[in-house]
């Protein structure tokens, strides 16, 4: 009896074990699957956490540039706007069906041609605007807040931008993508100029002081900008310095000082036409300025003008091609 006992035990014991084994295997096993199982919905989870994140909850409040806020109940179904550069952005983030209403000088994308016109960028048209019902009107640097209340007070719903930074464009797009719920497309919009940004930054880090070439830009006859203003960051972006950058804003020039200053690279903005000349002769007729080394070194360069004076989500295109022109070595 004790030997069978002890026989069983010992087979007992070797299944026991066998079990604990099997047991042991199986955990592992299942953990292992467990853990792949996890990483699946949790990045499943993370995406649609993202995606939940990018949807726009009503009522959003904005304010705008003027201090005015705006509470919007739904995602705006019709839209105008009274700036190309705004135009261009709500393009950008896939609202060509919203837009009702541009001003006289849109032109891009090319579909914009199509669109009702509703007057200048300084003074649009209030009767063309309160006929076409939008529910919100976009305008930006163009129209001064006197121009903008005037049309308020017509009970006209003016949402205005003053972007001073290429990041400040960005960010109005951001906005308008809350705004409409089109968040998506709008950081989408943001990754690429944030990246184009990166690409000029990256090909211009190694130019020391000494390297960088002193940069004057023309946007209109007579007129520069100095500090304070997208156009000026895009020089000093793009390696440059700004040789009109010791004043502020947008501002007629002293000819004087241009020449004084000795630019190595002139830029103006094209189609620019001024009594039948381009601005790159007008610029090249002016007194004196046949001894400033862009003239005599024959860089004075065209920009696409669009490209070069609208804040929306092109200018970062603008930024890529200033830079090429300064610094063409560079950007081969």
């Amino acid at each position: 009896m004790k030997k069978m006992n002890g026989r069983f035990l010992s087979i007992l014991m070797s299944l026991m074990l066998a079990i604990m084994l099997a047991a042991c295997g199986n955990e592992t096993g299942t953990e292992g699957q467990g853990t792949g199982q996890t990483t699946e919905q949790g990045t499943a989870a993370t995406d649609n956490q993202e995606e939940a994140s990018l949807e726009t909850v009503y009522p959003l409040t904005i304010t705008d540039a003027t201090g005015e806020s705006f509470t919007f109940e739904k995602a705006p179904e019709k839209i105008v706007s009274v700036s190309p550069a705004e135009t261009e952005s709500l393009y950008a983030i896939g609202l060509d069906e919203q837009i009702v209403g541009v001003s006289d000088y849109d032109d891009y994308p090319e579909q914009v041609k199509d669109k009702p016109k509703m007057g200048s960028l300084y003074t649009p048209n209030a009767e063309a605007i309160i006929a076409a019902e939008p529910d919100i009107v976009f305008t930006g640097i163009s129209m001064d807040e006197a121009a903008v209340q005037k049309l308020r007070d017509l009970g006209i719903v003016i949402f205005k931008t003053d972007p001073k930074t290429i990041e400040d464009v960005m960010k109005n797009i951001e906005v308008y993508g809350q705004i409409t719920n089109h968040q998506q497309q709008a950081q989408e919009v943001i990754a690429k100029m944030k990246a184009d940004v990166k690409e000029v930054q990256d090909k211009v880090a190694s130019l020391s002081d000494d390297q960088k070439k002193q940069v004057y830009v023309e946007f209109s006859p007579g007129w520069t900008v100095g500090k304070g203003e997208f156009m000026d960051e895009v020089i000093t972006l793009a390696g440059g310095v700004n040789v009109a950058g010791d004043a502020e804003g947008w501002y007629e020039i002293s000819e004087e000082n241009i020449i004084a200053a000795n630019p190595d690279v002139i830029l103006y903005a094209s189609d620019v036409v001024d009594n039948d000349k381009t601005l790159d002769e007008i610029i090249k007729a002016r007194d004196g300025w046949n001894e400033i080394t862009a003239i005599k070194n024959e860089q004075v360069i065209s920009i696409n003008a669009n490209l070069l004076s609208r804040p929306g989500p092109r200018v970062t295109e603008g930024l890529k091609e200033v830079a090429k022109a300064v610094y063409p070595d560079l950007f081969q």
